[in-house]
Formats: C-alpha cells, structure tokens, sequence
C-alpha cells in the first residue's frame, strides 16, 4: 500500500489563505515582471499617470519586486473578492443620485486585506522559521496586476486591469514578499480575444488602445487622485459618477462569471453609499463628510474633492432643484468646489 504524499508548504499555504478569506491565490518568482516594468517606463514617459507624481519618483522600485526588496525571492499573490450583488450600471439611469465605485461601498479593503495578509505571513514564518516576509496592499510601489497575472490568478485584460476567470475583474489585490524560493504557479493567458467591449464603454475614451490607459482622462483618476479642476471638455462624459467608475468593468464578459458567494462579508455595501443623493452630498461640510465616509476608502479623498464631484453630476442632472445648493457653493472656499459649482449651475440654467 502506498502511502499519501503530504500536503506541501505551497498547498497548505494556499489553503490557510483561503481561510482568511482570499479567493484568489497564486506564487511567482520575484523576477517575473520585466516586461511590465518596460510598460510602466513607456506609460510614464508618455505622462500618462497625470498627476501621480509618486508612481514616477519610485519607479525603480515598483518596476521589480527585487527594486524594492532585493532579498525577495517569492512573491504571493493573493485576491479577495468583492464581486457586486447587483448591476454596476444600474445608477445611469438615476441621474440625482451619486455613483459610487463598487469597491468603495463597503468597508475600507486597506484594513481587511491587510490584516488578512498578516494573519497568512504569520503563519508562513512559523512554517519556515528563518524566513522573511514583507506584506502590501496598495500603499507601496508594488505592481500587483502583473505580478497576480504572472502567478496564475488571472491576465490583464484590455482595461488594464486584473481579468480572473473564476472572479472577473472584482478581487483585491495583496502581495507577500518572502525570501523562501517556493514553487510558482504558472502564468495566466490572456482570454480576451476580439472583444473590446471596455473600449468602447469607456465615457471618456480614456484607452488609446487595447491594454493601454491614459489615466489622464479615467473617471476613476479624475474623481479620485486629481486634486485640482476637472478639464471642461471631459466633465459632461463623467455623468453622476463621484467616486470612481466601474463601467470598464461591467461591461466584460467574464465578470458574468464572478460569484458573489465568494464576496467577502466586509465589502457588502452600506446602505447610504449605495445611491447617495446628490443634494445631500452637495451639503457636505468637513465634518459631515467625515461622519458619512467614515471606515471607507472615500474618506482620503476629502470633502472638497467629493463635494467638486457631486456638482459636476448636478450639472449633468438636468435637475434645477439643485440650483440652490450650487448657488451657495459658488462662495465655497475651495477654488475648485466654486469653478464646479459655477459649471454646473451654466449647465442647469441652458
């Protein structure tokens, strides 16, 4: 009788992750993404980041796992899903309310992938004593779309973004460097084929070609990184998006695929994030925006680029309730609330 061969590291690993609520697991070695670090050059050479100054100052560093840690060996890769329980587009046709980015609607993914990610280190330390260990979840030059695609967990697709065929586009991405050599998993192929139904969605035209984004004209860039006005010609397309936009992402086929049985509990979304009034956001003062987007992603953003936001959708509301509102804005002490405004109440009076 042949005896069972025991679980390895790589699979008991993989199923302490799942436990801890990841979807989506993968390893890759620490070298595997060259090439996207010629893409991110080439991307920020072409100015295409706009104002994430940051993404250019460490560049050295995001473009290879070893850049920003050269005793890394590994890379985990980790998903937690937030696939939706509805349609994301549903709002479009809801002109006075907000639009909110799926991912932002419940608690903020920072804290609940990160403490997730800790938990599967830990444990990996007290399985391989003498290994070292780095975790990071978006607050570091770490490209986590390649490097998820190079550890199996899916591709990127045309929108740029991480496609799981298990998950569609709706995971968070985590990573966990350790100095172990484990073994890696193989890299996802690309499933995208002929379609470019999120090229064509995209508001703003924000892709100037498949698997290329020019973040400058991105709704989710726009409302969300761009501290300052939003240029004139593209606040029409935006719509009543005020935070983030999901339609590159609604559209893909392969998020039809996405269970939401896999959707961790903590980014189930909150009631008042779900449709928010924009005659309510329009009122927001500091600590009123404080209060509402506590425990949210929403919050880094500040009152005065959500309040920006929400007067640019009133102006695409074609709803002149909201005259007033704007009117009292047009004296906000932030210069871009008050351009804003101003725009908004010149669309409402045509």
């Amino acid at each position: 009788m042949v005896a069972e061969a025991l679980p390895s590291l790589e699979q008991r690993l993989e199923a302490f992750a799942r436990a801890q609520g990841f979807a989506a697991f993968g390893i890759t070695l620490a070298d595997a993404t060259c090439k996207s670090a010629e893409r991110l050059n080439q991307w920020l050479a072409e100015g295409r980041h706009g104002g994430m100054i940051w993404m250019e100052s460490r560049a050295g560093q995001r473009g290879s796992p070893k850049g920003l840690w050269p005793e890394v060996r590994s890379v985990i890769a980790l998903g937690m899903s937030y696939a939706p329980g509805g349609d994301p587009l549903a709002l479009a046709g809801h002109p006075d309310c907000g639009r909110i980015s799926v991912y932002a609607q419940g608690s903020d993914y920072h804290d609940t992938v990160k403490k997730a990610l800790k938990a599967v280190a830990r444990w990996l330390v007290a399985e391989a004593p003498g290994a070292d260990v780095k975790v990071f979840v978006d607050t570091a030059p770490v490209m986590e779309k390649p490097l998820a695609a190079a550890a199996g967990l899916g591709w990127q697709g045309k929108h740029t973004n991480l496609v799981s065929r298990d998950h569609g586009s709706w995971l968070f991405l985590g990573a966990i460097y350790t100095t172990l050599e484990l073994t890696p998993e193989k890299p996802g192929r690309d499933r995208c084929g002929s379609c470019h139904a999120c090229q064509d969605v995209c508001p703003t035209q924000a892709f100037p070609a498949p698997y290329q984004l020019d973040a400058r004209r991105c709704i989710s860039y726009l409302t969300i990184e761009h501290d300052g006005p939003i240029p004139v010609e593209l606040r029409r397309a935006i719509g009543n998006h005020v935070y983030g936009c999901d339609d590159c992402l609604a559209v893909c086929p392969w998020n039809k695929f996405a269970e939401t049985a896999h959707c961790h509990r903590a980014f189930l979304p909150r009631a008042e994030l779900a449709a928010p009034a924009l005659a309510d956001l329009l009122e927001l003062d500091d600590a009123g925006f404080r209060q509402v987007f506590a425990g949210s992603p929403i919050k880094r953003i500040g009152r005065n680029r959500m309040v920006r936001n929400a007067a640019i959708a009133a102006g695409n509301s074609g709803n002149p309730r909201l005259r007033a509102r704007l009117a009292a804005l047009v004296g906000d002490d932030s210069e871009m609330v008050a351009d804003a405004a101003a725009w908004a109440l010149a669309q409402l009076a045509e």
